[in-house]
C-alpha cells in the first residue's frame, strides 16, 4: 500500500520546462508546500495505486487536486485519467487537464473519462502562470472537497 500523507496537489507533467513553470506560478502563491511532481504517467499509477498496480491507495486525506498533462511517456494521460476516475478511491479527487492540445477530441476524450477542468496551456508565460495559479488557488484554497477521515480513504472494497 502506498501511503501518501499530506499532499495536496500532484502535478504530472514530463516537460521539465513546463513542470518549472508551473512550481513557479503556485509557489508565488505559497501553493507549493504539498506539492509532487510526477513526470510520466506510469509514475502517476504508481503513486495512486503502488506495488502491485493493483493496489488501492491508503491516504490520510486525499490530494486536494490532480494537474494531468496528457502527453505523457510510458502511460498517457487518458489511461491515468480513466484509472483515477474509474476507482472507487480516486474517482472524487479533481482532475485538471493541463495540456498543450486544442484538439476537439482530445477535449472530448477528457471529460467522457471524467476531467472536471480541461485547460490549454497558454504560449505566453505570465497569461500560463495566472492561469496556473488560479487553478491552483480555486481547488487548493475555495473549492471545498469530500471530507477526509482519520483513516483514509474507503478502498474499492468498502473497507477503509
Amino acid at each position: 500500500m502506498n501511503t501518501q500523507s499530506g499532499v495536496e496537489i500532484v502535478l504530472v507533467e514530463d516537460s521539465a520546462a513546463d513542470a518549472e513553470l508551473t512550481l513557479r506560478a503556485l509557489k508565488k502563491h505559497n501553493l507549493t508546500n504539498h506539492l509532487v511532481w510526477l513526470k510520466d504517467g506510469e509514475e502517476a499509477l504508481a503513486f495512486f495505486f503502488g506495488e502491485p498496480p493493483d493496489s488501492l491507495p491508503n491516504f490520510a486525506c486525499a490530494p486536494k487536486l490532480v494537474l494531468l498533462d496528457l502527453k505523457l511517456p510510458k502511460v498517457d494521460g487518458f489511461e491515468v485519467l480513466h484509472r483515477l476516475k474509474s476507482d472507487k478511491a480516486t474517482r472524487t479527487i479533481p482532475v485538471v487537464v493541463l495540456t498543450s492540445s486544442r484538439e476537439d477530441r482530445d477535449v472530448a476524450e477528457s471529460y467522457r473519462l471524467g476531467a472536471n477542468s480541461f485547460i490549454v496551456k497558454p504560449v505566453d508565460f505570465g497569461k500560463f502562470s495566472d492561469s496556473v495559479a488560479q487553478l491552483g488557488l480555486y481547488w487548493v484554497l475555495l473549492n471545498q472537497p469530500s471530507a477526509c477521515s482519520s483513516t483514509g480513504l474507503v478502498n474499492a472494497k468498502g473497507n477503509p
